[in-house]
């Protein structure tokens, strides 16, 4: 079967995280695999200097990246300085008020883990937002799942694209996509599997059956 391929406007869809746990050439190596499969790809490096941050952006073209894929957590400056898509903001980052009014042409996630968040993002003029997280996952250890129920509340208080994320796998996509999402945003599903693409290919046809039309 032939997978539809990425649209440049998809906010949407297949989100892959970096999960601040490989190294730089790796990291490129495998971004340069899954590119075909993926909608968009965030680079989440809390230890990289800005510096660092725009030379592995420049590197990028290597590998084919174009910049309507590209999303940067937190660093709303550097996002705009590479001409990337967009920037994901958490609690910690600058205001999106603030956000919007110095960069218009970055699009804006946020990541929020309740409707009250969600809806206050939304009302700021967040484009996107990342909920979660959705299932028990090993990168918030001893931290409850918001859940499906969660989930679907948030979608329904909000009119803008809303991604799951956390433990969310092939087999539980169609769960958070019947929900109302309009796609999942995922870091070691991918990026640390023994086969990226293989995975990548199965988020996508997961997020395909269960209701991409969500997007």
């Amino acid at each position: 079967m032939k997978l539809e391929q990425p649209g440049q406007d998809s906010i949407g869809k297949l989100h892959v995280i970096s999960t601040g746990q490989q190294p730089g050439e790796e990291l490129m190596r495998i971004i340069g695999q899954v590119l075909p499969y993926v909608d968009s790809v965030h680079l989440r490096e809390k230890e990289w200097s800005d510096r660092q941050m725009i030379c592995f952006t420049q590197q990028l073209y290597s590998v084919g990246m174009p910049m309507h894929k590209l999303i940067l957590n937190h660093r709303a400056t550097i996002a705009d300085k590479v001409k990337a898509k967009g920037v994901q903001l958490t609690h910690a980052s600058m205001n999106q008020v603030k956000v919007r009014r110095l960069y218009p042409d970055l699009t804006i996630g946020c990541s929020v883990h309740s409707v009250q968040e969600a809806v206050r993002a939304w009302h700021d003029g967040a484009d996107y937002l990342i909920f979660g997280h959705v299932f028990t996952s090993s990168s918030k250890p001893g931290l409850s799942p918001k859940g499906i129920r969660e989930l679907k509340k948030v979608v329904q208080h909000v009119r803008v694209p809303v991604l799951a994320i956390g433990g969310i796998t092939p087999e539980n996509t169609n769960v958070v996509m019947e929900a109302g999402a309009s796609g999942v945003a995922v870091l070691s599903g991918v990026l640390l599997a023994d086969d990226p693409v293989e995975k990548a290919v199965a988020y996508r046809e997961a997020i395909r059956k269960g209701g991409a039309g969500n997007v």
